[in-house]
């Protein structure tokens, strides 16, 4: 296979395992040519890359930004923009734990906070309140475990990953 041919079977890869994770396919196209460019590249080069408008472009260059895994790097004498993506794969796992966690985990908690308190006078409100405080504890659980994670550096990861598998 060419390298022309991996980058682009990568890309549509990183694009389709973006969306199977609810994110959105072109802002993980984006992201999977900033992964692979050995240069910072400026909107231009990504819409022309990937075939994309200019809206699309800067759109999903912002989210990537937003998320923590695009930076922004500003040449000297030069007036366009350059973004590079974080190569540090822990760094981008971490990223994306955190955002998810805010977005997905953390207003779960509040409703289930909310709904704890519910009465249980009668048999279905009982098991009503069981089940949520069963949820409300995993869910407390995996907030705690993500936290664990966010705040990692790579090699506890590793090193508890390794003594999971043995």
């Amino acid at each position: 296979m060419e390298l022309q041919q991996g980058k682009e079977k990568f890309i549509q890869s990183w694009g389709t395992l973006g969306s199977n994770w609810g994110i959105n396919r072109t802002m993980a196209q984006v992201h999977a040519l900033l992964l692979i460019s050995p240069k910072a590249l400026t909107a231009e080069e990504i819409m022309e890359q990937l075939k994309i408008s200019r809206g699309n472009a800067n759109m999903n260059i912002r989210a990537l930004i937003d998320w923590g895994l695009v930076h922004k790097e500003l040449k000297p004498g030069e007036r366009k923009e350059y973004f590079m993506a974080e190569k540090d794969m822990w760094e981008v796992v971490r990223q994306i734990i955190i955002h998810r966690k805010k977005k997905e985990l953390e207003p779960m908690l509040k409703v289930l906070d909310d709904i704890v308190s519910v009465e249980n006078e009668c048999p279905e409100s009982e098991e009503f309140c069981k089940v949520i405080r069963d949820i409300k504890l995993f869910s407390n659980k995996a907030d705690s475990t993500l936290d664990k994670l966010a705040h990692a550096d790579s090699n506890w990861f590793i090193g508890t990953f390794m003594k999971m598998v043995k």
